[in-house]
This record gives structure tokens, sequence and C-alpha cells, in this order.
């Protein structure tokens, strides 16, 4: 039997390792979207897959996309509270964290823009989600590299 060990913490990527694997990521999802001119069939089947599929897509990006804008929201909200004497300047707002609800806002339109093409079964709201997702990402990333780096 093994022994429990009650302070281990759960393994965590470091913060700039995180943040260089988003910016890969966003990366990534712009290729993609530039790679979908090569295979526009691909794409077209994707948009418009079988009814149920798609409402279930379409949905799923409803709601994820809800989901981003609240957190998003809240992350905000959350980066103007860290002085705790009620001061509501943006000069006083915590910079890495006003910069991932910024980002979460973005993902949230990229997730309402995936949906629209779900619904409308049309290819080209998908490649707009990718860029919107991907130059946000990429984006953030250096922002929060600069911001982490002057801390």
């Amino acid at each position: 039997m093994r022994p429990v060990v009650a302070d281990r913490a759960p393994a965590r990527l470091d913060g700039r390792l995180a943040i260089a694997v988003a910016l890969v990521a966003g990366l990534v999802a712009v290729l993609v979207a530039m790679a979908t001119g090569l295979v526009p069939d691909l794409l077209a089947a994707v948009a418009k897959p079988v009814p149920i599929v798609r409402a279930v897509l379409a949905g799923g990006a409803l709601v994820i996309g809800g989901r981003l804008l609240v957190a998003a929201l809240r992350r905000i909200n959350a980066s103007f509270e860290r002085g705790g004497d009620g001061a509501v300047e943006i000069s006083d707002a915590d910079l890495g964290i006003m910069v991932r609800g910024v980002r979460l806002v973005f993902l949230a339109a990229a997730a309402f823009a995936a949906a629209a093409g779900w619904i409308l079964g049309e290819p080209l709201p998908l490649v707009i989600a990718l860029v919107i997702a991907g130059v946000d990402v990429v984006e953030t990333s250096f922002l929060l590299l600069v911001a982490t780096r002057r801390t």
C-alpha cells in the first residue's frame, strides 16, 4: 500500500512553458486556417455534417462561448480588485490577469463564430473562428511573456 502524501502539489506547467505551448497552439490554428484553402471539400464537410451533429456542435460552441465570456468578465473584474482598497483605475489593475481576461473574450468570439458556421452550414465562419482564436492566443502570449518578464 502506497503512503498518502498530503502536502504534495498537483503537477503544473511552469508559467513560461504554458505560455510557450499556447503560443505554438495559436500558430497551429492560424496555419490550419491558412491551409483550409488547399482542401476546401474537407472544410465544407466539417461545416455541414449531418443536421443532428451540426446542432450538437453549434450548441456546444454557444455554451463554451458563454462560459468563456462569463469567465472573462470575472477575470477582468478581478484584475481591478487586487489592491483591496476599492480603487478602479486601470493603472492599478493587474496586467497579467487582465490580459488573460481579454484573451477569454476573444476566444468566446471565436466560439460564437464557429457556432454561426455550424448553424448556417458555411465554412467561412469556421475559418474566421480559427483566425480569431489563433491570432488572439499568439498576441496575448507575447503580451504575457512581456508582462511576466517585468515582474
